[in-house]
């Protein structure tokens, strides 16, 4: 249910429905008998257009962006050898898999990426992949497959990678990822996510009383100088406003629910990636070859394991 009333309130809470519904109720209908009604409606309508351009404007995405991504804390310590590293989803479209056969990554797939160095270089044993097909019937494209299917890929080996492909959101990242740490005695547990997203996540560990290390990726926002261009409206602006607005939203709606609770640290600056060879202050983490997501085999059967539903 809870499931269902969440993406009820995605399209609640965003700028472009309020924009339909400024100009739904701005258009004449019906002959207003007073003047005050075409005020009223003229009103909504600039009050609609006001809105579409604001959240079109990249100066104020970049700003969203960078106000969620200073909440971030990542506290990633270099020199321990995590038990386990959990990768949120959030990375896939199964979709668009199902009809290609193959890898669909989106803006986020830097999780991916830190997740496999971790694992290539020894920074954690284990990595617990989170996350299921949003529809039943892709069951066999969810997420926490193929993701795992591109670190063994990769060369990570299959007995290091454990598939969670129940977590449809990421308060259940957080439950199914605790139970598994439970059965396997993992102790020492980081979950890798993107900056913007880091807040909301460390707080549904938290409320589910699992003791976890963050490490903040995929950073967005930067020094914005208000140019001309960050001032001229642009939809892929508009889309990252509204995907800003519904983090947010998102996150008081978890707290009101329970599903997350504020963790009491400091605000930390972007962390920097785990130093490379010859640095004197820590191991080389290998990055993937630039010509690895392609390669990835098709899912299923997967090699990997997978966790008892």
């Amino acid at each position: 249910m809870f499931f269902f009333l969440s993406k009820l309130l995605d399209v609640f809470f965003s700028p472009l429905t309020w924009v339909i519904l400024c100009v739904a109720a701005a258009l004449p209908w019906r002959r207003p008998r007073r003047p005050s009604a075409w005020r009223r409606r003229r009103a909504i309508g600039v009050l609609g257009l006001v809105m579409l351009v604001v959240f079109s404007l990249p100066a104020v995405s970049n700003a969203m962006f960078g106000w969620l991504e200073r909440t971030a804390v990542s506290t990633y310590r270099p020199d321990v050898t995590y038990d386990a590293v959990v990768l949120l989803g959030g990375v896939t479209d199964e979709r668009v898999m199902a009809v290609t056969g193959q890898p669909a990554y989106n803006e986020n797939v830097e999780r991916l990426v830190m997740t496999h160095r971790l694992l290539a270089e020894g920074k954690a044993r284990f990595a617990i992949v989170s996350g299921a097909a949003v529809e039943p019937e892709l069951r066999a494209w969810s997420e926490a497959r193929v993701l795992a299917d591109q670190l063994v890929a990769w060369g990570i080996e299959p007995s290091r990678v454990i598939v969670e492909d129940e977590a449809r959101n990421t308060r259940e990242n957080a439950v199914f990822s605790k139970r598994i740490a439970v059965e396997r005695g993992f102790r020492e547990v980081l979950i890798v996510t993107s900056a913007f997203h880091m807040r909301r996540s460390a707080e549904c560990f938290a409320a589910v009383d699992m003791k976890v290390d963050t490490l903040a990726v995929d950073y967005r926002a930067y020094p914005s100088r208000l140019r001309l261009t960050e001032l001229l409206p642009r939809a892929g602006a508009f889309a990252e406003s509204a995907a800003m607005l519904r983090e947010l939203f998102g996150l008081w709606v978890y707290r009101f629910r329970g599903y997350a609770r504020p963790v009491s640290q400091p605000a930390s600056s972007p962390p920097s990636a785990p130093e490379s060879a010859g640095s004197a202050s820590g191991p080389a983490l290998a990055s993937p070859p630039p010509s690895a997501p392609p390669s990835a085999p098709r899912v299923p059967p997967s090699p990997h394991e997978q966790t008892p539903p």
